[in-house]
Order: C-alpha cells, then sequence, then structure tokens
C-alpha cells in the first residue's frame, strides 16, 4: 500500500518522533510511507526508509498554538499558508495514497486547519477515495470549550474512517482527557503504546548518574537551567548529563554549556539517549508520550516535571498517572527550583520499581496491523463498487434492467437537507416518493413542494410518527392501539394530504419504522389506499388489494450510531437485491444524513442513474395494476 502520513510538530519533537517510528513501521512490513512533515526538522531521528517531504517549516512560541512563526522570524501568513497547503496537496496527487493518516488533527491543530481540511476535501473529491484515519496519542490537551470537541467529533464521524489511539485503554482511556461520545466511540482503535523497538536491555550496572532530558524544543529550557544549578548542589559524586534538543537555539545551548563542571556534561540530544536511560540512577524530563513510554521501559526512576505552559494538561495528566503507579515522582513545573528539584531527585532514588506496572509497547506492530486492515476495507469497498457496475452491466447485457424506485421518509418542514435531497433527484432526474406524515406536514411544506418539477409524490408517513409500542418492543405507530382509531387517523391523513399537496399525493402507505400490525392491513383498502411499502423482500407482489412496493436498500446504521453503515455489506446486499423480481427500493432519510451519508447516497443514485442496466420506476408505474400475485392470508 502507498500510505501518506502528514504531522507538523509545533514545539517539541514527540509528534514528529512517533509518526517517524510509525512509518518506519510500515515500510519494515513492505508499505511505501510518504511522510510529509511540517515542523521544524530534526536531524538525530532516524527516518531511513521514508520519503520525506519537507513543508514550509513552523514552530510556535511560548506555548501559544495560534501563532506560527517560520525559521526567518516571521509571523506565519497567508502566502505561507498557501505554500504549506499547495506542497501537501501535489504531495498527495503525486502519491495517490491508499491511506492518510493526519497526526492530531482533527482533536488539534485548529492554526493549520486550512491545509488539513483541503487535504480533507482531496481524498474526497477522489472517486477510489483513499483510507482517511487520525492519529493520537493515549493522553490529549482537554478542550478548553464544548465545541472544540463537537467539531472534532463531528468530523471524525463524517470524514474519518477511524482514529488510532496509540495507548491502551486499560491504562489510560482517551476519556480520561477527552470527552468521547457514541460517535467517536465508534471509530476509536487503540493500538498499544509506540515505543522505539525492544526495551534496551541493561548489560551493567546502573550507575549513580543522572540523565536530564527535556523533548526537542525550547520547552525544556527552565528545566535543563534548574537541573545546571542543581548540579552544583548535589553532593553525591554523581555526573549529571544534561541533552539539550535540537530545537533550541544555539545562544541557549551555549549559555547552558558556559555552566558545565567536572560533574556536568552539556551536550546535544543523540540517538543513544536509550542506552544512557538505561544505565542512569534517576531520569529528569518533562513528561511528554516517548519520553514516559522511554522511562517505563528502561524502569529507571524519573523526576517528572510537566510542561504546563498555555494552559496545557496533557503532561500533567501522564504524569501524575506514572507517579501514582509508582515510576516517578512529580513535580509541578510551578515549585521547579534548584532546590526542589534536587530533593526530588533524592526522592527518585529510593523508588522500588519492583512492584510498579510495566506497558506494553506494540504500538507500532498494532498501528501497522490496523493501517493494513483499514486498506483491506477500502479494497474491499472499492471491490463491491466493481461487483455492482458488473451485475448492472450483466443485466444491460441480458434486456433485464433492474427496476429501481426511490423513497425519502419524514420530510415535514422546508430546511436545507430538504433542498439537497430535491436537487439531487432534480439534477439526477429521478422520480421520488416523499413521505410525510399527516400531522406533522406544514404549508411551509407544501409551498416549497409546489415549485418543484414533476415525479416527486407524496406519500402517507403513518399519522404523527408517534412510537406507540410499550417498552422493551420495536417502535411501531400502526399497532398496539385500537384497529378503529388508527384506521380513522390513516384515513383522515390520506385526506389531510391530499387538500395539503393535491395532485401530488398518491395512495401509497409507509408506516414509520416500517412496522404496521397485520390485523390493520386487510382494511388499508376500504380507507382509501392502493399500496403498501415496507423494507426488505416482499412475499407477494399483492396484499389485501394492495400493491406492496417495498424498500431494499437503507444506507443508515440506525442501531451503531446512526452514522453510514459498511459501504461494502451495503453494496453487496444491493447487487442480490438486483435479482429479485420485484421493484428495488432506495430508502433515505435526508435529516439524518451526515456528510459521509450523503457522500455516498449521491454517488450510489449517480451511479445507478445513468446505467442502462437500471430503470427507474415513479409511484405511478409502482401501483399501475392491481397485483395478482397476493400474498396468503396469514
Amino acid at each position: 500500500m502507498r500510505i501518506l502520513i502528514v504531522v507538523t510538530h509545533l514545539l517539541g519533537i514527540g509528534h514528529l518522533a512517533r509518526a517517524t517510528l510509525l512509518g518506519r513501521g510500515l515500510a519494515d512490513a513492505g508499505h511505501d510511507v510518504c511522510l510529509a512533515a511540517g515542523g521544524r526538522p530534526v536531524p538525530h531521528l532516524d527516518m531511513q526508509g521514508l520519503d520525506v517531504v519537507q513543508l514550509l517549516p513552523v514552530h510556535c512560541r511560548n506555548a501559544d498554538f495560534r501563532t506560527l512563526w517560520t525559521d526567518d522570524g516571521a509571523v506565519l501568513d497567508e502566502t505561507g499558508m498557501a505554500a504549506r497547503r499547495e506542497a501537501l496537496l501535489d504531495t498527495f496527487d503525486r502519491m495517490r495514497p491508499d491511506v492518510v493518516v493526519t497526526e492530531t488533527y482533527p482533536f488539534g491543530r485548529r492554526s493549520l486547519r486550512g491545509e488539513f481540511e483541503a487535504l480533507v476535501e482531496a481524498v474526497w473529491a477522489r472517486p477510489d477515495r483513499p483510507v482517511l484515519l487520525a492519529s493520537v496519542r493515549d493522553i490529549l490537551n482537554p478542550p478548553a470549550r464544548p465545541e472544540k470537541v463537537d467539531q472534532a467529533e463531528t468530523i471524525v464521524a463524517e470524514r474519518y474512517d477511524g482514529v488510532l489511539v496509540h495507548g491502551d485503554p486499560a491504562a489510560v482511556p482517551l476519556e480520561a482527557s477527552w470527552p468521547v461520545g457514541d460517535r467517536l466511540r465508534a471509530r476509536l482503535i487503540y493500538t498499544g503504546y509506540v515505543a522505539e523497538g525492544a526495551p534496551v536491555e541493561r548489560t551493567q550496572p546502573r550507575t549513580r548518574d543522572v540523565v536530564v532530558s527535556g523533548g526537542g524544543g525550547v520547552a525544556g529550557l527552565p528545566l535543563f537551567e534548574a537541573a545546571v544549578a542543581a548540579s552544583r548542589l548535589d553532593a553525591r559524586d554523581a555526573i549529571w548529563r544534561v541533552l539539550v534538543g535540537h530545537g533550541v537555539p544555539d545562544a541557549a545551548f551555549e549559555a547552558l554549556a558556559a555552566g558545565a563542571h567536572p560533574r556536568l556534561v552539556v551536550e546535544r540530544a543523540r540517538r543513544d539517549f536509550r542506552e544512557f536511560l538505561a544505565r542512569s540512577a534517576v531520569s529528569i524530563s518533562q513528561s511528554g508520550y516517548n519520553t514516559a513510554l522511554d522511562i517505563a521501559a528502561a524502569r529507571t526512576p524519573a523526576v517528572l516535571v510537566p510542561f504546563e505552559d498555555g494552559g496545557e494538561r496533557e503532561q500533567s495528566l501522564r504524569a501524575t498517572r506514572l507517579a501514582a503507579s509508582g515510576l516517578a515522582v512529580l513535580l509541578p513545573a510551578s515549585e521547579l527550583s534548584p532546590t526542589t528539584l534536587l530533593k526530588a531527585v533524592e526522592e527518585a532514588r529510593t523508588l522500588s520499581l519492583d512492584t510498579a506496572p510495566h506497558i506494553v509497547t506494540r504500538g507500532v506492530e498494532g498501528s501497522v496491523a490496523a493501517i493494513e486492515d483499514a486498506g483491506m476495507r477500502a479494497r474491499r469497498n472499492a471491490a463491491a463498487w466493481g461487483a455492482l457496475d458488473e451485475r448492472l452491466d450483466a443485466l444491460a447485457r441480458e434486456g433485464r434492467p433492474a427496476r429501481l424506485w426511490w423513497r425519502d421518509d419524514d420530510a415535514a418542514e422546508p430546511c436545507d437537507a430538504l433542498d439537497r435531497l430535491l436537487e439531487v433527484r432534480v439534477r439526477l432526474n429521478l422520480p421520488l416518493a416523499l413521505a410525510v406524515s399527516p400531522r406533522l406536514a406544514s404549508d411551509r411544506l407544501a409551498t416549497r413542494l409546489s415549485r418543484e418539477p414533476d415525479h416527486l409524490a407524496v406519500i402517507v408517513h403513518g399519522i404523527r410518527h408517534a412510537n406507540n409500542a410499550p417498552p422493551g418492543r420495536k417502535s411501531c405507530e400502526l399497532g398496539y392501539r385500537p384497529a378503529g382509531e388508527i384506521l380513522e387517523g390513516l384515513r383522515e391523513g390520506l385526506g389531510s394530504l391530499r387538500a395539503l399537496f393535491g395532485p401530488r399525493v398518491r395512495p401509497l402507505l409507509a408506516p414509520p419504522w416500517n412496522r404496521i400490525d397485520d390485523e390493520l392491513v386487510p382494511h388499508l383498502r376500504a380507507s382509501g389506499y392502493r399500496g403498501l411499502s415496507t423494507f426488505g423482500p416482499r412475499k407477494a407482489a399483492g396484499r389485501n388489494g394492495l400493491a406492496v412496493v417495498n424498500t431494499h436498500c437503507d444506507p443508515i446504521a440506525w442501531r451503531h450510531g446512526r452514522g453510514l453503515a459498511d459501504e461494502a455489506d451495503i453494496l453487496e446486499k444491493l447487487v442480490r437485491d438486483l435479482d429479485r423480481d420485484e421493484p428495488i427500493g432506495i430508502l433515505t432519510h435526508h435529516l439524518a444524513h451526515d456528510r459521509r451519508i450523503w457522500h455516498f447516497v449521491e454517488r450510489l443514485l449517480q451511479r445507478l442513474a445513468v446505467h442502462p442496466g437500471a430503470v427507474w420506476m415513479d409511484t405511478d408505474a409502482l401501483m399501475a395494476t392491481t397485483p395478482d400475485n397476493e400474498e396468503a392470508a396469514v
């Protein structure tokens, strides 16, 4: 497979490091991987085997993620944003990936949402749409406003195929830091923790030394400065080794190095950090995702000083959990000083890690498996569309095209969704039956429909779309009440719709929830009806003098989050239904459509509208004659 990973690290290097590990794991599994990186280059990261595309590098200052800076000291402007966006889209077009992974977005990186939105639109514009996945760490920075939660969940539900959560729900579920609604929960894929290879085995006894790290950016400077001063206060004969990230400017690095003494080494971050960590007595660091995993894997007692500037809480949440597990000593950044840091180091030296929990770090393997599985689903979807085309081609060659019709339920008032529905049917020149509940229909709806061209019918959708079923039973309006009361409501309903919509009304009953008490059916013809429409294959063409014209294809997963059902399942079932000796009904619910459902419905209808292997029927054709083939009385 061809896989595009898009990542921009703004402060530290954790996001890029995790994306790089994921990319290398995919490359090792035989996939072609392109890493589009939008932050500053990090020389010591091993990106062997990856096609790296460097976008215009940006970073933030002082944890202000809303204002981004370029390497020439200027604020990122519209020109720079456009350059990044075009480079990203060019990469997408050049690579034609099977899978696209966006790191952090849509849960963060809102300052770069323009380029991400453009990429998402490009994904959905491609006929052979690639899989779209988000990639997030185990703990997110909790949202400051509820609308951020709603926006992220809507984008995921409508546009993404899954969210790779690089953690373990048994250790830290995503809910610990981010509200998870039903639509988001349905998309979560826990991969395990993503770490660099197997834990380093310690071949020598631990030293008495202290290793200090602070990520790849300037956020670690206060910690480095405190460590340099604390090393002078340490009475033990221990070496303090301060590893400064490559994102720290040279001037700041040189100022730290100027404080070196015989028991203090200040140097740039290095690739063998994990080896130093494994043999050190104590680690001092912030509590980013990658650092925390390295500490846990090395089983090295740690002092954690979480980054908290700008209201950031992600590291504090992680540090609190690690301290509670016995792996670390927590020192809040607000309390950081050379004295408090040295005191915390002495406390960490006393930690016993024998009973501390082990963290399973097989997240690379888990992520690769999840991405491969998503790719397989995409291939299955493509095969299902191909199978639909092949079946329609065969029906056309055999001269027996499938008979199709379209029913949409629950129209009551004019709205944007109804406008879109009507625009689609006019654009594709398709007949449509709108199922309207008589006691919910408005004069405004009648006025709106009066402007529509022919072949738009109004059919009866029960009475008021009210559920009469007792608790524990499936929803049903046309039942659980006296038969005479229901039949009178249906007679009145047909009359009221005729008064409101005139000649558009057809005497075809579509029961709400597609359910009706069998005892009512023999009396429907006497109540003015000539047809009955529910869901599923019909037993016969007629029933008690009524034409039976059912629907068969409903794209909504009503019992599983109300989003789009499995695309391949929908199409594979439709292919089977096309061979039935009855008109095949496409059932939609415009009020319940999200962007994903609209995309599927429009693609399907457009496919079926122009293919010679299908002919479309309006309600008059469906009920043209009273069927001779009657369903046997029950």
